[in-house]
């Protein structure tokens, strides 16, 4: 798995790949609390609506592409959604274009997702989770990117690397080999993409203690630092489980482990930047073993609250490039890479923007400039060896890393700092329900047969 093997390959061949979209967002009235609505009908039953549903509360819509062949296809079908989505809520009401929660009831009147008897199981995870970890850290809400490469990419690869394994084990060490990497580097994504900043005084203590600053309205938020969701005070389980990724075995031998000693109840209530999909998601243990991994799910990304579908088409695409990079990248044998990956995660999310704060690089330390100039830099030399055209991209990037100022968290501290946290998103998600409304009246259904058929099959999961 090098990049003189990889190279061998044409552009389009390594850029061919499966890419869906999954986002949660709350839904708040116009002065900023929580809606405490059931789901809005419009969509249908939640366990039929395979494109919008929702996900802890029935306050949190979440919204869920099919697979495509290319970025542009599975943005441009995600953005036609959470305009649908968007436009057909109440007047009073707007999706919270924040990762971090709206202002919150009290606990007990924050509604958990309801289900008919169809849908018992899902209500008891829900509730047994809400139990663990309180209900107010379930309405932490975000953007997932569900990635794969070809099964052709991957073929011709296999046939050009001439391995003694099966075709099945090679395909796991591709998908092993990014979850590694990305775990290690995940840091970066949280620094070029994070954007959660602030609180309102309802949430929870434990980010509110890790902020600096208050405003006029009773929220908090921090100069210090980009992504408060990603911080020590997210969602994190409640204890420190670093599973081996040396192999789907021992992987699922470690979580089959963490579950016999009662700290998950299950595979997916592990909580990590990436998590490894097998074809059946509903027994995803015995999946993994008997079928290997289907594909990667990248959960790092922060609400965007400047664009309307909270998501941005370039970092999408740069994100499909890292994980380009995260495939072809030596590994370091640094044992405590785990531990140390979530203390650069944590430290990245909580303070990147001070000079003084320093990452562990294999033990020693080293500024977020240097190491993130330098990923960047190996990620276009990477390019030009693959035929990867897309510099543009890249720069975007670096710019963001030499200039903290045009980070979007950087871009979110004036906002907040001038209006206040509430205020300020208040205005965001009224300027992207408007831009949404808008877009709706604008569709050409004529040019947009392809997408005009996942408006059907959202609004009641016909």
């Amino acid at each position: 798995m090098n990049l003189k093997n990889v190279s061998k390959l044409s552009s389009n061949e390594i850029l061919a790949g499966s890419f869906g979209i999954e986002w949660e967002s709350l839904r708040a009235k116009d002065d900023g609390k929580l809606s405490l609505t059931p789901h809005p009908a419009v969509f249908g039953d939640k366990l039929k609506n395979p494109l919008i549903t929702t996900d802890f509360s029935e306050s949190q819509i979440e919204i869920i592409t099919p697979t495509f062949d290319t970025i542009d296809d599975a943005f441009d079908t995600f953005s036609l959604l959470s305009d649908l989505v968007n436009a057909s809520l109440p007047e009073d009401e707007y999706l919270w274009f924040q990762s971090i929660p709206c202002i919150l009831p009290y606990w007990d009147q924050i509604p958990i997702a309801q289900y008919s008897q169809e849908g018992e199981d899902s209500q008891k995870y829900r509730e047994d989770l809400a139990k663990k970890y309180g209900v107010k850290k379930q309405m932490i809400s975000g953007v997932h990117f569900n990635f794969s490469f070809s099964e052709d990419f991957l073929k011709k690869l296999y046939a050009i690397e001439d391995s003694h394994m099966s075709f099945k084990e090679f395909k796991n060490g591709v998908y092993l080999k990014i979850a590694r990497n990305y775990l290690r580097y995940s840091w970066l994504i949280i620094y070029l993409t994070g954007c959660s900043i602030g609180s309102h005084k309802t949430f929870s203590n434990d980010c509110i203690h890790l902020m600096d600053a208050r405003d006029d309205y009773g929220s908090y938020y921090s100069t210090k630092g980009p992504s408060f969701r990603n911080a020590s005070c997210g969602y994190k389980n409640l204890k420190e489980m670093y599973p081996s990724y040396d192999s789907v075995d021992e992987f699922v031998r470690d979580i089959n482990t963490f579950i016999e000693n009662g700290d998950l109840s299950e595979a997916k209530e592990l909580y990590t930047q990436i998590r490894l999909k097998s074809k059946d998601p509903k027994d995803l243990l015995n999946s993994l073993k008997e079928d290997g991994i289907e594909y990667i799910e990248i959960r790092t990304l922060d609400i965007n609250p400047f664009y309307k579908c909270g998501l941005v088409r370039r970092d999408m695409k740069f994100l499909h490039f890292f994980l380009i990079y995260m495939f072809i990248k030596d590994e370091s044998d640094y044992p405590l890479w785990q531990k140390e990956a979530k203390l650069n995660e944590e430290n990245t999310a909580e303070r990147a923007y001070v000079d003084s704060m320093r990452l562990l690089k294999d033990g020693k330390e080293v500024t977020l400039k240097q190491w993130a100039a330098e990923i960047i830099n190996e990620m276009y030399g990477m390019c030009e060896v693959l035929g990867i055209n897309d510099f543009s991209t890249l720069n975007f990037m670096l710019n963001r890393i030499s200039n903290p100022d045009l980070t979007y968290g950087k871009r979110l501290l004036k906002l907040i700092e001038k209006d206040g946290y509430i205020n300020t998103h208040i205005i965001l998600s009224k300027n992207n329900k408007q831009t949404s409304i808008n877009n709706l009246e604008n569709f050409d259904k004529s040019n947009c047969r392809e997408l005009e058929k996942y408006v059907n099959v959202a609004l009641g999961g016909k």
